[in-house]
């Protein structure tokens, strides 16, 4: 996936500017696609270029001008492409894995107290996803088919903290064992 299809993905349920598309994101599809503001703000002005989006500039007293951008048809059709081709599984790049890959190299409690920082991390993007799926409908059985597809991203965040989670705590009990001395 490239950061556009993120960009034109968000912007589909609500124009917005630029500004309020980097927080939007941050809440939505920034927790399973990672993006700077400067990025958002470079890829949307490619893909005003390309005609994906069209920008309204608005005027404003004591500030800057602001620009709300829209997906055009040709953006949904670059969409509607996109997601009908198949997805590759993404790799992965996770720098605690690979610390503890060759975590040997120092003192346990090194390696401890990582794996704890990163529960606690864990713990609190699980209460994060907790407190988003509070704003669905008690029944998510019955949600809208955009909310749907949402609530199922949703589920999938949930699930992938509460697998780090108990990943976390089975890696720090089995490393606070005591082993004997080889």
């Amino acid at each position: 996936m490239a950061l556009a299809h993120a960009i034109l993905v968000s912007l589909l349920d609500c124009p917005c500017s630029g500004y309020d598309l980097a927080k939007r994101f941050d809440r939505s599809v920034g927790f399973f696609w990672d993006a700077s503001h400067q990025q958002i703000y470079r890829e949307l002005a490619k893909l005003e270029a390309e005609g994906y989006l069209v920008a309204e500039k608005i005027d404003q007293e004591g500030r800057p001008n602001k620009k709300v951008y829209e997906v055009t048809p040709y953006g949904r059709q670059l969409l509607q492409e996109w997601i009908a081709q198949p997805a590759e599984i993404s790799p992965v790049k996770d720098d605690l894995l690979v610390k503890l890959f060759g975590g040997h190299l120092v003192p346990k409690e090194i390696i401890l107290k990582e794996l704890e920082q990163h529960r606690q991390q864990h713990l609190a993007r699980l209460a994060e996803y907790h407190s988003i799926q509070a704003t669905f409908q008690e029944q998510p059985v019955r949600l809208p088919l955009e909310a749907e597809y949402q609530y199922l991203t949703l589920l999938n965040g949930l699930k992938y903290e509460e697998s780090w989670l108990a990943w976390c705590e089975e890696a720090i009990a089995r490393l606070t064992r005591s082993r004997p001395a080889s």
